[in-house]
């Protein structure tokens, strides 16, 4: 096991079992992915008629980040509205996600603007840019942080990505309200 402290915040115990070869942060299993297989599994979402794709893929985010969350500050005691951001911010940079900054929470609103993106990054290599935004997976991890920093229930938030880096943007921004 690896244990690493990110900053004042966030706490990883990295685990890796031979026998299953499965990988753990903070007893939860997580898959490595490359920018490649996240852009390809974000199209599938985007492409898929049969339902709506991007919802589903940002409600399992929500739900997953959430309870990751929930679970993180109970253990720890992270009580604090800034320590639970922080938290929240290294957790999805951890996860290979990219750099996220929360400039603005309140149980009402907030704001985020993703500084680096690795689903952008790989639809840009992949792909080109587009119009439209791709980041499903960020809007979920976005309402299910809200969720447990404010502690609410998921689907207390609606997240609009509003700036893009695949379309172009330097940034992306996505705004947070409460429903």
């Amino acid at each position: 096991m690896t244990t690493m402290r990110l900053s004042d915040g966030l706490v990883l115990k990295r685990t890796y079992d031979p026998r299953s070869s499965r990988q753990s942060i903070n007893g939860e299993q997580y898959v490595l992915h490359c920018h490649h297989f996240a852009t390809l599994y974000t199209q599938l979402a985007d492409d898929c008629g049969m339902l709506d794709g991007k919802k589903l893929m940002a409600e399992v985010a929500e739900d997953t980040f959430y309870d990751i969350l929930r679970t993180y500050y109970a253990e720890h005691q992270v009580t604090g509205i800034p320590e639970r951001v922080l938290v929240a911010e290294e957790y999805y940079a951890a996860m290979g996600l990219g750099l996220m900054k929360i400039r603005c929470a309140g149980p009402e609103t907030g704001e985020v603007e993703l500084l680096a993106s690795h689903i952008d990054q790989g639809w840009v290599k992949k792909w080109g840019q587009r119009e439209e935004p791709v980041n499903f997976m960020t809007s979920g991890f976005v309402a299910g942080a809200f969720s447990a920093i404010f502690d609410r229930a998921p689907r207390t938030y609606e997240v609009r990505e509003t700036r893009s880096i695949v379309a172009g943007a330097d940034t992306s921004k996505f705004e947070v309200s409460a429903s």
